[in-house]
């Protein structure tokens, strides 16, 4: 089984439709840690996130067995859209529940810090108390521009991807992100935090 792991997802993905549960598995390994950290990042709750991140590969399976999957060459991104749904059927379905919950549990540490320069200790000291500060910050946004703001900076998607993932033109994918940073740098400025790293 060895000559699977050099396939791509979307080749993988075409061999499970096929019979191939090896190649699921593959499948999961290699998604497995990108989209359960998007989730998390979205619901803020570690037993709502697995719920959501099991639903999700349930539906995946069903629709590759009903021959609703195309080989697009964006099988994460496509994961990502069905995971995206399922948090908004959530959302809609539980209106008068809060999406935001400003906790001291709530502070996105479940982010890697890889994009912090290591160039001393004190840069890299200064630098994760900037990214702290920004976290925090990013707590406070509407769900839709913390969502845009997470999947451009810290999955490098494009507003493309994003507007694909979420369903929304890139104009208002463009627009979340205009008001995202406007908000930020108006709490930034309120708090007297800065925010350049």
């Amino acid at each position: 089984m060895k000559e699977l792991d050099s396939l791509t997802d979307e080749q993988l993905a075409v061999l499970y439709i096929k019979g191939n549960n090896y190649a699921f598995d593959l499948l999961l390994k290699r998604n497995q840690t990108k989209l359960f950290s998007y989730i998390m990042f979205v619901v803020r709750d570690e037993e709502r996130a697995n719920d959501v991140f099991q639903e999700t590969f349930v539906k995946a399976i069903s629709k590759m067995h009903e021959s609703k999957y195309s080989d697009t060459g964006k099988f994460c991104a496509w994961l990502m859209r069905i995971a995206h749904n399922i948090i908004m059927d959530s959302f809609r379905a539980n209106k008068n529940r809060r999406i935001i919950d400003n906790d001291s549990d709530n502070d996105m540490s479940n982010i890697s810090n890889s994009i912090l320069a290591d160039s001393n200790i004190e840069n890299r000291f200064v630098n994760e108390q900037i990214l702290k500060d920004v976290r925090k910050i990013m707590n406070c946004l509407p769900e839709s521009q913390r969502e845009v703001v997470y999947m451009r900076f810290f999955q490098d998607m494009s507003f493309k991807e994003i507007a694909d993932n979420t369903g929304v033109s890139i104009n208002t994918s463009l627009g979340r992100m205009r008001y995202a940073i406007l908000n930020m740098r108006k709490m930034a400025k309120i708090n007297n935090i800065t925010l350049e790293l």
